[in-house]
């Protein structure tokens, strides 16, 4: 039991169908994720791993279940969540004629957390793109492209991250530097879903797992750390 006075997750999902799922169709899911944990959502490919991040990102409207922030349904102040949540889809979202600093710019300017230039300077360098900075988007490999949508989503700092495959394309030094990312995005207070073929390489005191192909091939709702 969770102590009365104890805060409420920082997402939940109560029940949630999304509008796409595995063969059988999409499944009733719960979960509570609180600050300082990450939910590892995985599965087979058509399990319906991108729709529930979609759902959680607000792109799908849910068939059926909530998605609560803080204690509260989103729907009831939608940019309150929007404002502390950041979504990293496939894509990586770039403008392939802006430089790559200049779509990490716009990216903030959007998300409405600009940063000074230094700053910015400095997670290039992170994320080793600081050689790249001034190169035309459509230039950039595919590694390149989402390090840059990542280094967005670090910039952004933004409490909530729901990231679709972050991993995809990146090499054994970016996929240490994006471990490293989620523990201190954690330690820091932060959550974070992420859906992947890999464990994402946290702590498993901070790890919560949901496996969707639990329900695409069963048939059955899923709980994962409802207390």
């Amino acid at each position: 039991m969770r102590p009365a006075d104890a805060p409420p997750p920082v997402l939940c999902a109560r029940g949630l169908a999304s509008r796409r799922g595995g063969p059988r169709g999409p499944g009733p899911v719960d979960f509570e994720l609180h600050a300082g944990q990450l939910l590892h959502v995985r599965g087979a490919n058509g399990s319906g791993k991108t729709s529930l991040l979609r759902t959680l990102a607000g792109l799908l409207r849910p068939l059926a279940g909530s998605v609560l922030w803080h204690g509260r349904d989103v729907r009831r102040n939608p940019s309150a969540y929007f404002s502390g949540m950041s979504f990293l889809a496939h894509g990586n979202g770039l403008c392939g004629e802006l430089s790559a600093v200049e779509n990490l710019r716009y990216a903030l300017h959007v998300a409405g957390t600009p940063r000074p230039q230094p700053r910015i300077a400095e997670t290039l360098r992170d994320w080793r793109l600081d050689r790249c900075a001034d190169l035309p988007a459509l230039r950039l490999s595919q590694g390149q492209s989402r390090r840059l949508a990542l280094a967005a989503i670090v910039l952004g700092s933004k409490p909530l991250w729901l990231l679709d495959e972050p991993d995809a394309g990146l090499d054994a030094a970016s996929l240490e530097r994006l471990r490293l990312t989620l523990d201190a995005h954690l330690a820091g207070g932060g959550a974070a879903v992420v859906a992947s073929h890999r464990d994402p390489g946290t702590a498993a005191a901070h790890t919560q797992t949901l496996d969707m192909d639990d329900y695409a091939d069963a048939g059955y709702a899923v709980a994962v750390g409802v207390t």
